[in-house]
Parts: structure tokens; sequence; C-alpha cells
């Protein structure tokens, strides 16, 4: 009986938690062309289904509108309800995919998916202290990701996170708020909540361990989408589906880039350009910071014209940068200083935003008296696209947008469409937004590379290319770059990555560069910054400390068409370039909070080094598949830990039993990148049965090159039956595109003795086996327009 007791205690309290809000009572439904509205005494629901395995649930209190503006959702929502059920107390909306749940009394509303429960309302939008929120019930072992950018650990749950973009000048292992903030969250039971509105506000992720997760906000839109997937890579490609895809960045994009807080002249950027040529180590772009535009740090933003004294014929050093293949990217900022030289034209154009009397609204921060462009203004937005305009017009190719939180944003300044709180956290967003609906128009042939610092959900569709801010020079800045990256990525952002060697602070330590440079090949973006006082570029480095780059450098561009690949698929599927090592073991619960490795692609396996004077590492091989040392071919199988020498010159790489890794050929500049003569590894493993590999490629800058059909992919395959190992090489041209024949070394690893027979189109050939490194390297010309079979007989 005692226990009879407890137990019906359990069960009330249980219904008490997972109750909505008792005072909001069900009255009626109404099925539309495209929704289902929902009334209830004090509102309406509008639910509405986009795919079936995305729904939005708008709450609209009575006497409000509907804003059907959204800052991130792209998709058009579509009724697929496959039918209806109704019961005596609840309502079942049930699609192939999501089945909603209109509870009567209590009033509630809940989400499953295949049987099983997703998430639950607990408490209903209301009305709190200084704003609004709504609350929904957790499972107790849920694991929580999401709400942008943070130096936190992996499970984020337990944390109460502001929603404001906020810089945090030289963060280590621990920062809760950061420049790039996002109200969405995502589920170790694969699912998605994404609350679309854009005013500042919070996302409790169960800080009081009651099972309540709660998003509480100022104002806006009562709206939020559940998204579910049937596993990592469907979550994610089903939520840049609703948020939109990254357009695919310019091939440059992933060469390596030299930068700093900053070149003051022309000569000095040309003499750096020309180092790394002499050097030979290899460059695409060069990023110049304020000093472009002024001669000190502080006065003179807001100029947005070169200084002359400094960078006399601008025109011709970029013409001359590009012809040796170097591209120019210029900083800009949002602010218009009062003592630079385009104050008064900003107050007599009326592009600033304004106080509460519509005066330019002017305040002090760290760079000098100022006031902000206002980008919701139309006259403010063609205002700063005129100068991105011009400038790409003088031959500049990428932007570089900084302070974009907007660093400091006083909350009484208004813009064109509301308050400074109401548009703060997507400022950076639609100035990203602005910089790529300009190119659309007035150059519609180029793809934009848009480098900024902050944004908001759904910023990807914009082309967005974020950075972590101005982490600290230190190991302690280092340790937390893979887990931002790889929550940024999961959260649509594939391209998150770091300044590489740390920004803040004038630490010279040659070992924590050179690892971080390591890190860097096996991140998206290859972009050394720092502040001056202890240079970023390689070039500039001790010649042991500029070898060991050099190699990393090397390496990076030799994976040029697997990283190329891996933009094209992040493009069409959102599947991020850097993967957790739950992306394969979905049920591995150490995995689900621990990052000490991480997937490069589907098919790269890499072990940062984090810390000084390591010798040895800790490496955990996923269980469904063999892996072999990218330096060594050594052999591990997969679901062990394994104890790995670490070496000065690489960090811990493996690569995937039976992948397909394309690789270039050395080269100063991906201007001579070549698809026609390349390196084909492929790692052979007997358990892999059958395999598959592709590379893609197009020009590298034309906009939409797949949309048109001017690209080509080339598909690798593999079959292996008992002596015998089959491969078939197949091409997809498409329809505007010229394909050219192609030599490729075919490199086969983990051969262990000569093959019998080798036939390329059923003609035996002899190659060269390497009774040392047991590889087998075949020299293949190929014809795309048909296929290629080899058969070896092992």
């Amino acid at each position: 009986m005692k226990h009879l007791k407890k137990i019906i205690l359990l069960l009330f309290f249980v219904q008490i938690s997972f109750a909505q809000n008792t005072d909001r009572t069900f009255e009626s439904v109404e099925q539309k062309a495209n929704h289902i509205e929902v009334f209830v005494n004090d509102g309406k629901y509008i639910i509405q289904f986009y795919t079936s395995k995305i729904v939005e649930t708008t709450f609209i209190p009575k006497g409000q509108k509907f804003n059907k503006e959204s800052h991130a959702v792209v998709l058009k929502p579509k009724l697929t309800l496959r039918k209806v059920e109704t019961k005596e107390n609840d309502i079942q909306y049930i699609s192939n995919g999501i089945k909603v749940t209109i509870q009567k009394q209590p009033f509630q509303i809940s989400y499953s998916y295949k049987g099983k429960s997703i998430i639950s309302e607990k408490l209903g939008y209301q009305k709190i202290k200084n704003g609004e929120a709504i609350q929904f019930n957790l499972d107790e072992d849920e694991i929580l990701y999401g709400g942008g950018s943070r130096a936190l650990d992996m499970n984020r749950r337990g944390n109460r996170l502001q929603l404001y973009n906020r810089a945090h000048y030289g963060y280590e292992t621990h920062s809760e708020l950061m420049n790039y903030t996002m109200p969405l969250v995502m589920s170790s039971k694969l699912y998605a909540i994404h609350f679309d509105n854009a005013p500042i506000g919070y996302l409790d992720l169960d800080s009081k361990k009651d099972n309540t997760l709660t998003y509480e906000t100022i104002s806006g839109r009562k709206t939020y989408q559940v998204i579910v997937g049937d596993s990592w890579l469907d979550l994610i490609d089903n939520y840049t589906d609703l948020t939109g895809k990254q357009p695919l960045i310019p091939r440059w994009a992933l060469g390596n880039f030299s930068s700093r807080f900053g070149y003051h002249s022309q000569k000095e950027v040309t003499e750096t350009v020309n180092k790394f040529i002499d050097e030979e180590i290899p460059l695409d772009a060069v990023i110049i910071d304020i000093f472009w535009f002024g001669k000190d740090i502080k006065g003179h933003m807001g100029n947005l014209e070169f200084l002359k004294d400094s960078f006399p014929t601008p025109k011709k050093m970029i013409a001359d940068f590009q012809k040796k293949g170097i591209k120019t990217i210029l900083v800009t900022e949002p602010f218009i200083l009062s003592t630079s030289k385009r104050w008064q034209e900003a107050v007599d154009k009326d592009i600033l935003a304004k106080d509460s009397l519509g005066n330019p609204y002017t305040y002090d921060f760290y760079f000098g008296n100022t006031g902000l462009i206002d980008i919701y203004n139309p006259k403010g937005k063609q205002w700063f696209w005129n100068i991105y305009k011009e400038l790409a017009e003088m031959g500049v190719e990428g932007v570089w947008g900084d302070l974009g939180e907007p660093e400091v944003h006083p909350s009484d300044l208004v813009h064109e469409t509301g308050t400074a709180d109401e548009v703060h956290n997507i400022y950076g967003h639609d100035w990203a937004r602005l910089v790529y609906e300009g190119y659309k128009k007035d150059f519609p042939n180029e793809r934009p590379f848009i480098l900024m610092r902050a944004g908001y959900s759904g910023s990807q569709q914009f082309g967005m290319i974020p950075w972590s801010g101005d982490v600290n020079r230190t190991w302690g800045g280092l340790q937390p770059q893979p887990k931002i990256a790889l929550q940024m990525a999961m959260q649509g952002l594939g391209y998150m990555h770091s300044d590489l060697g740390g920004f803040a602070g004038a630490n010279l330590d040659d070992e924590l560069y050179t690892r971080w440079l390591q890190y860097g090949v096996f991140q998206p973006i290859y972009r050394p910054h720092a502040q001056e006082e202890v240079p970023a570029e390689p070039v500039f480095r001790e010649s042991k400390t500029k070898a060991l780059a050099k190699q990393s450098i090397e390496l990076r561009y030799k994976l040029l068409p697997y990283n190329y690949t891996l933009a094209f698929q992040n493009n069409q599927t959102g599947a991020p370039l850097m993967r957790p090592l739950f992306f394969d073991e979905p049920n591995n619960s150490d995995l689900l909070t621990k990052v000490t490795s991480y997937l490069w692609g589907n098919d790269f396996l890499v072990t940062p080094i984090l810390t000084s004077d390591a010798k040895n590492v800790e490496t955990y091989f996923p269980k469904n598949s063999n892996w072999f040392d990218f330096y060594t071919n050594e052999k591990f199988e997969g679901g062990q830990t394994k104890t790995i020498s670490v070496k000065e010159n690489s960090i811990p790489t493996f690569v995937r039993g039976g992948a397909f890794i394309p690789m270039a050929k050395p080269m100063q500049t991906t201007k001579d990148f070549t698809s026609n003569n390349f390196n084909l590894h492929y790692y052979f493993d007997a358990s892999v049965k059958e395999s598959n590999g592709k590379m893609y490629n197009d020009d590298g800058k034309i906009a939409n090159a797949f949309e048109k059909g001017e690209y080509e992919i080339l598909s690798f395959k593999s079959k292996t039956k008992k002596r015998y190992l089959k491969f078939k090489f197949d091409a997809e041209i498409g329809k505007k595109y010229v394909s050219e024949n192609k030599t490729i070394n075919f490199v086969i690893h983990n051969i262990q003795k000569q093959p019998k027979r080798i036939k390329i189109n059923k003609k035996k050939i002899s190659v060269l086996w390497n009774s040392q490194n047991k590889t087998l390297s075949i020299p293949i010309k190929w014809n795309t327009n048909k296929a290629i079979k080899i058969n070896i007989k092992l």
C-alpha cells in the first residue's frame, strides 16, 4: 500500500509537470487549405507543415495580428497530412512523419515521430516580467546542443544562455556569451526546435534541473518549428532546407590567407605577398584590416576609402595581386565615426540609426565617437551597398564585416524597423543579406566571399562565413575551437572557423602556432590572423616553425579536390565539413558529450593536439569502419581506443577503410589547380565489400554552376569479392560543361602482395607494387565520356 501511494503521488507530479498552462482552454479547431487553426480562450494557434519532418506552431494572443515575416525561414509551408484522428480528449494531425497531438483538457500540444514522443509544450506562451516565454518538457537523459557559438562543453544542458550577440575579447576555455548566438536547440533524440524570432532573450536549457527547456524573449513572433531526422545528417539537411542552404563558396576560399591586424601600407602588403611567393608557400588571399582607410586604430572608422598616403595606387596593387592569383579582401565596419571623412555625408543622406527625437544617435566606443549605419533604412542599405559595389569594381573580391554584433548597440537606439534590442541579433545576419543580395543583383555570376563575426539562425543562406571571434593566443584559446566549430556546423553554419594561431595577446609560442595550423588543415577556412606584435603569417616565423607551417599549408592544398567536394555536399545537403564522431555512432553515450577527435567529411578521422608538449593522445576509432593512418598506412580496427604517438610535423589523422581520397598536385595558388591531373587514393579494406566516392568540379567561381549545368562529378566505385577487387569510374557531366581527359595516378593502399593480374577495360597492364608501404600505383588515362573498369586479381 505504501508503494502504491508513492506511485500515485509520482504520477500526480508527472501529470502536473507535463500539463500546459492550466488557464488556457481548448475551444475549437479549423482545418484550412494549408494550415490548422486551434482556438483557445486567449487566442489561437496556427499549425502548418513544411514537410513530413518539419512542422511550425505559432501562438497569436487575442487582439494581436500574425506577423508572417521570418528572419530565417526560406521554405514554403505545404500541408502534408495523411490523416486526422479525433478522439474524446484529443485531436491528432498525422503526416507521413511528425504527428501533432492537441490535447483538449488540460490543453497541451505535443509532437511525436514514428511512434516515439519528441517533445511537448509544458507551459505555452505566456507573459513574464520584461517579456514572454514558452516551456517544453525534456526527457531526463537527453543531451542538448545549440544556442550558437559558445566556449562550453558539447552538452549544453544545464546552461541558461543569453541570446545577445556580444564579442568576448581574449576568451579561452569558457565563455557563455560570444559574438554569434542562435535561438536553436538540437537534441540527442534527433530533433531540433528553432525559435523563429529575432529580438533578444534567453535560451534556458534546463538550468533548474527540472527537465524544462525555456525560450524567453522581450517581444516578437511566438513561432517555433520542430524538425526531426532519421540521422544527424538528415536532421541538418531538413533544418537547412527550412532556413536555407549555404551557397557554394569560391574555390580559392579553401586556400591559405595572409592576414593580420594589420597591414599599414601598400608596400607592407605587397612585400608580404611576395614573401609567400618567394618562400613557395601557397597563398590565395590577403586581408587588409583597418589601416587601408586610416593611419591609426582610432578616429578613422567610416572613411571607407583607401588612404592615399599609405596606399597610393590601390587599383594597381589589387590588379597585380590578381595576376599572381591572389585575391584582395578589405575589412569594413558598420560604424561611421563623427571624426571620419564620411560623417557629414552620412548625416546629410540620412543613413544613420536615430535617437528618440529622430536625430543621428551618437555614442562613444573604443574606436571613437560614432553613429551606426541603419541597414534597415533603404537609404542606409543602398548607401552601404554602393561602397561595396565601388570596391568590387576596383577588383576587391571579398568582404570582411567586423564588429557586426553590433559591438556596441545601445538599447534606446532606434532603427527604421524597430529598436536596437529587436534587431540586434539579426543585424549581422541582415548585413550579410545586404552584401549577398547586392552581388546577386550587380554581379550575378560571381560567388561572394562574406566573412563576418556575427549572425543568427539561417545566416548560411547568405553565404556567411563566420569566425569564432577574438580568441586568446594561448593553449586555452585553442582548446574550445573544435567544439565551437562542430556545434556551429550542426546548426547550419558549416564554415565556422578560428583565427589560426590565436588572435589576442603578444604570446610567441611556436609549438602552439604549429599545432593550431596543423588543426587548421582540417577546419573549413585556413586563415591565420592575429594582432601584429607577433606575426600570424608563417613567412615571418623562425625557420623551423615556418617549415612546419609550410608542410601544413601544402597538405591543405593537396586536399583541395576532397575539400571542394565537401563544400559542394554542404551546399546540396547542409552536411557539415567538420562532424562529431556521434554522427557515426549516434547511440554511443560517451561520444555524445566528449570531443577529442572529429570527422573531416565522411572519410577523415582527426585528433587535434590541444596541449603543450604532448607525447601521446588517446584516439577512439568509430566501430563501423577500420581506419588507416594517413601518414604510415598502419591499420586500426574500429570500436577501440588506442594510444597514438604524437609527431612534431603532423597531428594524428586516419582514413576510413574503403574511402576514395582525391588529392591535387602541388600548386602556389588555387588558380593553378586542375582536375585533369590528380592523385586518387583508395584505402583497401577486405571487410568493405562495396564503397563509392565522388569528386565534384566546376570552374570554382561562377555562381550556381551546378544549377546551370556547368560542372562535372567524377564517381568512383569499388567492389570486393573473394580474391577480386573491382573498380568502376563514371562521370556525370553537366549540360554546359566541357569535360577534358583525366590523367590519374590511382594509388591503392593496403595491398599486401603483388597482384596476380590487373586489367583496365579488359586490357592487361603491368604496374608498380611498393613492397615497403604496401601500395599499388596505377597510371590511368580517362576519357570521361566513357566509364573505366579496373579488375585486380589479388
